[in-house]
């Protein structure tokens, strides 16, 4: 292989799912830029690479380097010293005060801010505070650039030194080299793979049974991501194995002794994540004891309905009264039901029912757009889950069986949202005087979490339920809401679109062209025929990957529509000041929850933050917390779950092949508050309308509610 010294100019591309870049570069002895192709990441512009790899001529874009390794070094000429400090990664340090350090100090900038750093006051503008900022995140880098600089020797990429530096300090080779499994366990993003091939470098066994462990750990938390909350004993082996590539006895003596340690649970052939089988536990008997407490029935046969009907001004068919009936004289029951259904209302009546009985009312839902809703629904405060029970990062939850919640009901919507682990802490803090009223849609997707929590307690039989089938005479019009009734019965949709219509079928077959057709709809057709705004539109897709996936059209949509401005990147994404973005993973310490979408407010270059506005509250990341957000112009329907939109774009062609069931399609056309438009064939639409194919989630929670 070739070793070349060089400084990176441009980031021309780079994926953000496996850091594949596409770099332009000086390289001393060309005259003009050359093009590095390779997985980079956490690289910057005006940083000094010396690159391993060979030259190819590539058919369509010509003369590339292709990198196999490279290694970051310090800039030795004042242009790139400049640039190097101007990229922010020393925090305090951006492009203006990296033009007036380097004029100050020239070639010894680096030296003086390693050894004397108080000749930075010297610079007009920086005083004893900012010094201090860079001096601390000086030391900082340099501490990660020695785990870059191991992570690289060991075949890993050093993408994940910031995350390690933050969970571990000066001692993060010392524990890596000890048990590099424990990065899987510790840290977000570093999965058993990446931490698996550094224990490779290490020279870890395949069979070791640290590594078999840890596999098993991993193969129980990837069913867990789906939906699974158990493994029978057999299925997991099998799982581990083909990980793994080991052999049976070391993974079933690893397995055992997992077991006898109590890290996993066994239950007959089920073996269970600790949480995941007290949480279920936890769900059952708490339920099983609401029902079998008979305090607070309010019922004796003299509700009057007519006074309901004064309260609210709505009329109520009979299944709404047996609704309303059913939740002031049951401890549990359920309220579900399809768009148009008259949920909303049904609920109105039940809180001026429960009202008129002095029953104090708390509200909820699983996210904050839910809440909102149901604040704006009702006119009453709602709140998310975790707010509702005061959850505090450093303490967990403030409300508990200890602490329970005051009131007499506890309403929560959006309940096919809910997971077993957060079923179980919402109902610790339920006393058992409370009663409890579940509502949802049954025919959504199931939580993102594991478990199928609402599902599972309206299968048992040992809740009422109430299922609203029929469809408001205002709703019928609605093309949005007659069509997902018939997707949800097998039923192909109208597509026959309609200058009157809410619901639009446009027909493109080449991905490439549905993509462009996505941007022209967002950016052009909406906003001037029906004068909303692009915050007003979301674009749903079916998966990530893919030209019509959700990572693909979010870079395609902010080039049309945000392309201009001072950025930070992450992971193949630049974030802009009003760019769309959404948190992806629960973040306890600023109060973000996965699928929360925001506003970038601001975006500090010579820090390296980013400032995004959710609901009305600033909160702030630093570049390394950026893989924590997206960009979310588009998104996948999985993440759409408790929100609606005014205008959802949905593409829907045979590429998202795996993906396209009855009840995807379903709880996508129906984030739509005013439009609904799908771009794809009709082939698309037809096989999700007619898949009713929906994996079956291993669970226990009906069993043990019924036994």
């Amino acid at each position: 292989m070739e070793k070349i010294k060089c400084t990176i100019e441009r980031i021309t591309y780079q994926n953000p799912e496996n850091g594949y870049s596409v770099l332009q570069a000086t390289i001393k002895g060309y005259r003009e830029e050359q093009t590095l192709v390779g997985t980079f990441h956490e690289v910057t512009v005006g940083a000094v690479l010396t690159v391993e790899g060979n030259w190819r001529v590539d058919k369509r874009y010509g003369r590339q380097f292709a990198v196999e390794k490279w290694t970051e070094e310090l800039p030795a000429d004042i242009v790139g010293i400049e640039k190097y400090l101007g990229s922010g990664l020393v925090k305090g340090i951006g492009p203006k005060f990296a033009k007036l350090i380097v004029a100050k100090f020239g070639l010894d900038t680096f030296n003086v801010i390693e050894n004397e750093p108080d000749k930075l006051l010297e610079v007009y503008g920086i005083g004893k505070g900012r010094v201090a900022k860079i001096q601390a995140s000086w030391e900082k880098q340099k501490d990660v650039k020695d785990i870059m600089v191991f992570l690289q020797g060991h075949g890993v990429s050093s993408t994940y030194a910031a995350k390690i530096y933050k969970q571990y300090g000066k001692e993060s080779i010392e524990k890596v080299q000890a048990n590099p499994y424990c990065l899987a366990d510790d840290i977000w993003g570093i999965g058993f793979k990446t931490a698996d091939g550094i224990a490779e470098k290490l020279g870890y066994e395949k069979n070791d049974l640290r590594r078999c462990r840890s596999g098993i750990f991993y193969t129980l938390n990837k069913l867990s991501e789906d939906g699974h909350v158990y493994s029978e004993r057999e299925q997991l082996i099998k799982s581990a194995k083909e990980l793994l590539q080991a052999e049976e006895e070391p993974i079933t003596q690893a397995l055992d002794d997992m077991i006898t340690k109590e890290d996993l649970i066994l239950d007959e052939e089920a073996i269970f994540l600790p949480p995941f089988y007290y949480a279920e536990i936890g769900v059952a008997s708490k339920l099983k004891r609401l029902l079998e407490d008979s305090t607070g029935n309010l019922f004796d046969g003299t509700l009057n309905i007519e006074e309901i009907v004064k309260k609210t001004g709505i009329q109520y068919d009979d299944v709404q009264v047996a609704a309303i009936q059913q939740a002031v004289k049951s401890k549990v029951m359920v309220l579900t039901g399809g768009p148009g259904t008259g949920k909303t209302v049904t609920t109105q009546g039940i809180i001026a029912a429960l009202e008129s009985l002095g029953q104090g009312i708390l509200l909820a839902a699983p996210t904050g757009r839910a809440a909102k809703r149901m604040n704006e629904a009702t006119g009453k405060e709602a709140k998310t889950i975790h707010r509702l029970l005061e959850y505090n990062p450093a303490e967990g939850y403030g409300r508990n069986d200890e602490n329970p919640l005051d009131g007499g009901v506890l309403i929560v919507d959006e309940s096919s949202m809910i997971d077993v682990i957060l079923m179980n802490s919402l109902l610790k803090a339920v006393p058992s005087h409370m009663r409890l009223i579940l509502v949802g849609d049954i025919d959504q997707l199931p939580s993102v979490g594991a478990g199928n929590v609402l599902r599972d307690i309206i299968d048992s039989g040992v809740v009422p339920v109430i299922r609203l089938t029929k469809i408001f005479r205002q709703a019928q019009t609605s093309r949005i809401i007659t069509n997902a009734h018939k997707i949800n019965q097998g039923i192909f949709p109208d597509i026959s679109n309609g200058r009157d219509a809410d619901f639009f079928f446009i027909k493109q077959e080449d991905p490439e062209k549905a993509a462009q057709e996505i941007v022209n709809i967002v950016k052009n057709r909406i906003p001037k025929a029906y004068h909303y705004s692009t915050n007003d539109i979301q674009v749903l897709a079916p998966m990530q990957r893919s030209v019509v996936g959700a990572t693909n059209l979010n870079i395609i949509l902010q080039e049309a529509i945000n392309p201009e401005g001072d950025f930070l990147s992450r992971g193949g994404f630049k974030y802009r000041k009003g760019d769309r973005v959404m948190q992806i993973r629960n973040n306890y310490d600023k109060e973000v929850f996965n699928g929360d979408i925001g506003i970038v407010q601001n975006v500090n270059m010579e820090d390296r933050s980013l400032t995004v506005i959710y609901e009305g509250r600033a909160v702030e990341y630093e570049d390394n917390e950026l893989d924590e957000v997206t960009l979310a112009y588009a998104t996948t329907i999985h993440k759409s779950q408790g929100s609606e939109y005014p205008v959802v774009v949905i593409p829907l062609l045979m590429t998202h092949f795996v993906m396209l069931q009855r009840n995807l399609v379903y709880t996508g056309i129906t984030r739509a508050k005013k439009i609904c438009i799908i771009v794809g064939t009709t082939k698309a639409l037809a096989y999700s309308v007619h898949n009713m194919v929906v994996l079956k989630r291993n669970t226990k929670l009906k069993e043990r509610l019924t036994t």
